[in-house]
Protein backbone atom coordinates (compact mmCIF):
# COMPACT_ATOMS: atom_id res chain seq x y z
CA UNK A 1 0.00 0.00 0.00
CA UNK A 2 1.20 3.28 -0.61
CA UNK A 3 1.85 6.68 1.41
CA UNK A 4 -0.97 8.07 0.37
CA UNK A 5 -3.16 6.11 1.41
CA UNK A 6 -3.93 4.66 5.28
CA UNK A 7 -6.44 2.20 7.06
CA UNK A 8 -9.39 3.12 8.58
CA UNK A 9 -10.40 -0.07 9.82
CA UNK A 10 -24.60 -8.24 -9.82
CA UNK A 11 -25.88 -5.97 -12.61
CA UNK A 12 -28.71 -5.74 -14.44
CA UNK A 13 -28.96 -3.92 -17.65
CA UNK A 14 -32.07 -1.62 -17.08
CA UNK A 15 -32.02 1.86 -15.91
CA UNK A 16 -34.12 1.24 -13.11
CA UNK A 17 -32.11 1.50 -9.85
CA UNK A 18 -30.81 -1.87 -8.38
CA UNK A 19 -31.75 -2.22 -4.52
CA UNK A 20 -29.13 -4.83 -2.64
CA UNK A 21 -30.78 -7.13 -0.36
CA UNK A 22 -28.28 -8.47 2.79
CA UNK A 23 -26.15 -6.24 2.94
CA UNK A 24 -22.73 -6.49 4.70
CA UNK A 25 -20.77 -5.21 7.13
CA UNK A 26 -17.67 -3.96 4.92
CA UNK A 27 -15.76 -2.91 8.75
CA UNK A 28 -16.23 -6.19 9.61
CA UNK A 29 -15.97 -8.34 6.08
CA UNK A 30 -12.83 -6.20 4.44
CA UNK A 31 -10.51 -3.76 4.78
CA UNK A 32 -11.15 0.31 4.42
CA UNK A 33 -8.93 2.15 2.87
CA UNK A 34 -9.16 6.42 2.50
CA UNK A 35 -7.08 8.00 -0.20
CA UNK A 36 -5.90 11.04 2.22
CA UNK A 37 -5.49 13.70 -0.45
CA UNK A 38 -8.58 12.69 -2.47
CA UNK A 39 -11.34 11.63 0.43
CA UNK A 40 -11.97 8.90 -1.82
CA UNK A 41 -13.31 5.43 0.06
CA UNK A 42 -12.01 2.04 -0.69
CA UNK A 43 -12.55 -1.51 0.79
CA UNK A 44 -11.06 -4.37 -0.44
CA UNK A 45 -13.28 -7.62 0.22
CA UNK A 46 -11.04 -11.28 -0.29
CA UNK A 47 -14.77 -13.39 -0.95
CA UNK A 48 -15.08 -17.01 -0.75
CA UNK A 49 -16.97 -19.33 -3.61
CA UNK A 50 -20.41 -18.04 -2.04
CA UNK A 51 -18.67 -14.48 -0.88
CA UNK A 52 -20.77 -11.25 -2.01
CA UNK A 53 -21.41 -9.71 -5.27
CA UNK A 54 -19.82 -6.45 -6.37
CA UNK A 55 -22.86 -4.46 -5.81
CA UNK A 56 -23.25 -6.10 -1.85
CA UNK A 57 -19.70 -5.07 -1.66
CA UNK A 58 -20.14 -1.62 -3.36
CA UNK A 59 -23.45 -0.80 -1.21
CA UNK A 60 -21.81 -1.95 1.86
CA UNK A 61 -19.30 0.94 1.13
CA UNK A 62 -21.79 3.37 0.88
CA UNK A 63 -23.67 2.23 3.70
CA UNK A 64 -20.23 2.43 5.87
CA UNK A 65 -19.85 6.06 4.44
CA UNK A 66 -23.18 7.67 4.85
CA UNK A 67 -24.42 5.47 7.80
CA UNK A 68 -27.69 4.71 5.59
CA UNK A 69 -28.84 0.80 5.65
CA UNK A 70 -27.33 -0.97 3.33
CA UNK A 71 -30.29 -2.07 1.81
CA UNK A 72 -31.54 0.92 1.19
CA UNK A 73 -28.65 1.57 -1.32
CA UNK A 74 -29.72 2.26 -4.84
CA UNK A 75 -27.70 1.87 -7.59
CA UNK A 76 -27.99 2.70 -11.93
CA UNK A 77 -25.81 0.34 -14.05
CA UNK A 78 -27.37 2.05 -17.31
CA UNK A 79 -25.59 5.02 -18.76
CA UNK A 80 -27.33 8.13 -18.71
CA UNK A 81 -26.18 9.26 -21.85
CA UNK A 82 -26.71 6.03 -23.97
CA UNK A 83 -28.32 3.79 -21.95
CA UNK A 84 -25.99 1.07 -22.19
CA UNK A 85 -24.56 -0.82 -19.69
CA UNK A 86 -20.55 0.63 -19.17
CA UNK A 87 -18.53 2.75 -17.17
CA UNK A 88 -19.18 2.93 -13.13
CA UNK A 89 -22.24 2.49 -11.74
CA UNK A 90 -24.52 5.69 -10.75
CA UNK A 91 -25.50 6.44 -6.99
CA UNK A 92 -29.43 6.74 -7.08
CA UNK A 93 -29.72 6.71 -3.08
CA UNK A 94 -27.89 8.16 -0.89
CA UNK A 95 -26.83 11.51 -1.77
CA UNK A 96 -24.31 13.83 -0.16
CA UNK A 97 -24.74 16.17 2.40
CA UNK A 98 -24.99 19.08 -0.51
CA UNK A 99 -27.73 16.70 -2.01
CA UNK A 100 -24.70 15.79 -5.03
CA UNK A 101 -24.87 12.60 -6.70
CA UNK A 102 -21.83 10.43 -5.20
CA UNK A 103 -18.90 8.93 -7.25
CA UNK A 104 -18.55 5.10 -7.34
CA UNK A 105 -17.39 1.99 -8.85
CA UNK A 106 -16.08 -1.79 -8.34
CA UNK A 107 -14.65 -4.44 -9.67
CA UNK A 108 -13.97 -8.12 -9.53
CA UNK A 109 -11.59 -10.32 -10.49
CA UNK A 110 -11.71 -13.91 -9.05
CA UNK A 111 -11.86 -13.94 -5.38
CA UNK A 112 -11.01 -10.28 -4.73
CA UNK A 113 -13.39 -7.38 -4.93
CA UNK A 114 -12.91 -3.90 -4.89
CA UNK A 115 -14.83 -0.66 -4.32
CA UNK A 116 -14.41 3.02 -4.04
CA UNK A 117 -16.86 5.75 -3.33
CA UNK A 118 -16.41 9.86 -3.30
CA UNK A 119 -18.19 12.53 -2.78
CA UNK A 120 -15.96 14.80 -4.94
CA UNK A 121 -14.12 13.55 -7.82
CA UNK A 122 -15.45 10.58 -10.38
CA UNK A 123 -13.50 7.28 -9.79
CA UNK A 124 -13.20 3.95 -11.44
CA UNK A 125 -11.84 0.58 -10.18
CA UNK A 126 -10.01 -1.97 -12.14
CA UNK A 127 -8.20 -5.41 -11.23
CA UNK A 128 -5.97 -7.16 -13.97
CA UNK A 129 -4.28 -10.76 -13.44
CA UNK A 130 -0.37 -10.58 -13.83
CA UNK A 131 -0.87 -14.02 -15.55
CA UNK A 132 -3.24 -13.50 -18.43
CA UNK A 133 -0.78 -14.09 -21.25
CA UNK A 134 0.53 -11.25 -23.45
CA UNK A 135 1.86 -10.87 -27.05
CA UNK A 136 3.44 -7.90 -29.33
CA UNK A 137 -0.06 -7.55 -31.13
CA UNK A 138 -1.91 -7.16 -27.71
CA UNK A 139 0.59 -4.74 -25.93
CA UNK A 140 0.69 -2.82 -28.73
CA UNK A 141 -2.55 -2.54 -28.46
CA UNK A 142 -2.75 -1.45 -24.94
CA UNK A 143 0.38 0.20 -24.31
CA UNK A 144 2.10 3.36 -25.55
CA UNK A 145 5.52 2.94 -27.73
CA UNK A 146 7.75 4.38 -24.47
CA UNK A 147 5.52 2.08 -21.95
CA UNK A 148 6.60 -0.90 -24.37
CA UNK A 149 10.02 0.16 -23.91
CA UNK A 150 9.94 0.29 -20.24
CA UNK A 151 8.34 -2.84 -19.91
CA UNK A 152 11.29 -4.85 -22.06
CA UNK A 153 13.54 -3.73 -19.11
CA UNK A 154 11.96 -5.59 -16.44
CA UNK A 155 13.03 -9.03 -15.55
CA UNK A 156 9.75 -11.60 -16.67
CA UNK A 157 8.43 -11.45 -13.30
CA UNK A 158 8.35 -7.96 -12.60
CA UNK A 159 7.07 -7.45 -16.32
CA UNK A 160 4.59 -9.83 -15.47
CA UNK A 161 3.36 -7.30 -12.62
CA UNK A 162 3.84 -4.07 -13.86
CA UNK A 163 1.99 -4.41 -17.50
CA UNK A 164 -0.88 -6.05 -14.85
CA UNK A 165 -0.80 -2.67 -13.01
CA UNK A 166 -0.45 -0.55 -15.76
CA UNK A 167 -3.73 -1.95 -17.60
CA UNK A 168 -5.61 -2.06 -14.30
CA UNK A 169 -4.84 1.88 -14.37
CA UNK A 170 -5.97 2.04 -18.24
CA UNK A 171 -9.19 0.19 -17.11
CA UNK A 172 -9.66 1.90 -14.16
CA UNK A 173 -9.46 5.33 -16.01
CA UNK A 174 -11.87 4.62 -18.76
CA UNK A 175 -14.65 3.48 -16.32
CA UNK A 176 -14.30 6.39 -14.61
CA UNK A 177 -14.62 8.57 -17.08
CA UNK A 178 -18.20 6.68 -19.08
CA UNK A 179 -19.23 7.98 -21.95
CA UNK A 180 -17.53 9.05 -24.38
CA UNK A 181 -15.41 8.34 -27.79
CA UNK A 182 -13.31 5.06 -27.73
CA UNK A 183 -10.13 5.93 -26.65
CA UNK A 184 -6.85 3.65 -27.82
CA UNK A 185 -5.02 2.80 -24.93
CA UNK A 186 -2.12 2.82 -26.68
CA UNK A 187 -2.43 6.58 -26.79
CA UNK A 188 -1.99 7.08 -23.46
CA UNK A 189 1.38 6.58 -21.83
CA UNK A 190 1.01 6.31 -17.76
CA UNK A 191 4.16 6.46 -15.23
CA UNK A 192 5.69 3.06 -14.40
CA UNK A 193 4.61 1.65 -11.27
CA UNK A 194 8.48 0.82 -10.26
CA UNK A 195 8.83 4.35 -10.54
CA UNK A 196 5.64 6.77 -9.15
CA UNK A 197 5.27 4.72 -5.62
CA UNK A 198 2.12 4.02 -6.26
CA UNK A 199 0.16 6.81 -7.53
CA UNK A 200 0.50 6.64 -11.08
CA UNK A 201 -0.04 9.93 -13.32
CA UNK A 202 -0.57 10.13 -17.11
CA UNK A 203 2.54 11.63 -19.03
CA UNK A 204 1.29 11.52 -23.01
CA UNK A 205 -2.56 12.23 -23.10
CA UNK A 206 -4.84 12.32 -26.30
CA UNK A 207 -6.30 15.63 -27.19
CA UNK A 208 -9.42 14.56 -25.76
CA UNK A 209 -8.87 14.70 -22.60
CA UNK A 210 -7.85 18.77 -22.99
CA UNK A 211 -5.82 19.69 -19.98
CA UNK A 212 -7.78 17.90 -17.24
CA UNK A 213 -4.84 14.77 -17.43
CA UNK A 214 -2.83 16.85 -15.66
CA UNK A 215 -4.69 16.05 -12.48
CA UNK A 216 -5.69 12.66 -12.99
CA UNK A 217 -4.11 10.20 -10.49
CA UNK A 218 -4.24 6.29 -10.50
CA UNK A 219 -3.91 4.88 -6.60
CA UNK A 220 -2.57 1.02 -6.96
CA UNK A 221 -4.48 -0.78 -4.22
CA UNK A 222 -2.95 -3.83 -2.87
CA UNK A 223 -5.21 -7.33 -3.64
CA UNK A 224 -4.27 -10.82 -2.71
CA UNK A 225 -3.28 -13.10 -5.36
CA UNK A 226 -0.80 -12.23 -8.09
CA UNK A 227 -3.10 -9.21 -9.14
CA UNK A 228 -2.92 -5.42 -9.59
CA UNK A 229 -5.95 -3.34 -8.77
CA UNK A 230 -6.26 0.39 -9.01
CA UNK A 231 -8.60 3.22 -8.17
CA UNK A 232 -8.23 6.04 -10.89
CA UNK A 233 -9.60 9.34 -9.32
CA UNK A 234 -9.91 12.07 -12.38
CA UNK A 235 -9.44 15.92 -11.07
Amino acid sequence: MHAAAYRIGPRVASSAPVREYGGMDVAAEGELIELESSGVRVVVVARGRRGPTADTVLCGLLAHATGVPATDVELVHACAECGARHGRPTVAYPLTPSGATWYADVAVFGDAVVGAAATRHPVGVGIESAALESGAVIDEAAFHASERAALDRFDPAARAIARATLWARKSALLRAIGHTEFIEPSRLALTLPSDDGGVGRIEVSPPEFGSGWRGIRFHDIAVPGNRAATVAVLS
